[in-house]
């Protein structure tokens, strides 16, 4: 194709080009049932790449969105991080009412604690683009999870990533996207342990794949993937009190979701 041109990023989708306004990878056992979803949450309104069918050459071909990352620019603001919780709860809404194939094939890397919802599962700032439009890309990873397990993930990846930044200011962070989120006084609880848990879960998949020699993540372990994950659980682990004290102050009456 005259005007194909590859895109940098990514670890795990293999080669990723863009033609057009259309980005072309891998098609894969798991790639109907996640077209499917994609498909679902947007006809709810939200915010996500129009999946296309397949190429020629027998590739998934889905809608190019433009503009940059949120992980090349500075920390996103409150306002943004409220934005960003709001777009997660969105999608876990929207969710809520799909209903997968009947023979659903789904393809994540971390096992998720239970099965209640479909969820995108890489919710973070490498996969969120901040242009005219914000939206979630690569939805590749998208399998049943809970929402918990997946607003952890995301919640800890906007906010507590800088492993520099004063917990305390990680943690005015961390409750603004949970306030954008509008998750309930339980969910508020619960989630500086499974922030923890959830960062654990990363590590042990880079480190046993590093063991194995499974690919793409044992060479993500030894590219400081591996030694940034691990900070990343003791600075997560360590501050669990201040996490909680920001999540659980006095705030305004949320709506509840399910756990």
């Amino acid at each position: 194709m005259d005007d194909e041109r590859a895109l940098s990023g990514g670890n795990a989708t293999g080669i990723v080009t863009r033609v057009g306004d259309t980005v072309r990878k891998q098609w894969s056992a798991s790639t109907p049932s996640v077209h499917a979803f994609m498909s679902h949450v947007q006809d709810r309104g939200v915010e996500v790449p129009t999946p296309l069918g397949r190429d020629e050459r027998g590739r998934q071909r889905v809608e190019f969105i433009p503009g940059p990352l949120a992980i090349d620019g500075g920390p996103l603001s409150a306002d943004g991080l409220h934005r960003v919780g709001g777009m997660v709860r969105a999608i876990h809404d929207a969710s809520e009412t799909f209903t997968p194939p009947a023979d659903a094939r789904w393809d994540t890397a971390i096992p998720a604690p239970d099965a209640q919802i479909v969820c995108h599962n890489d919710l973070a700032p490498w996969n969120l683009v901040i242009g005219d439009r914000w939206v979630f890309i690569d939805w590749d990873a998208a399998a049943p999870s809970t929402r918990l397990w997946d607003l952890a993930y995301a919640a800890q990846t906007f906010t507590l990533s800088v492993l520099e930044a004063a917990p305390r200011d990680a943690a005015d962070g961390l409750r603004a996207f949970v306030d954008g989120y509008g998750a309930s006084a339980e969910f508020r609880t619960r989630l500086p342990l499974m922030m923890h848990r959830r960062a654990a879960a990363m590590l042990e998949l880079l480190t046993t794949a590093h063991s194995h020699g499974r690919e793409p993540w044992s060479s993500m372990f030894a590219d400081s993937h591996g030694s940034y994950w691990a900070a990343v659980v003791d600075y997560v682990g360590a501050n669990q009190q201040t996490w909680l004290d920001a999540l659980t102050a006095t705030r305004p009456a949320s709506t509840s979701e399910g756990a």
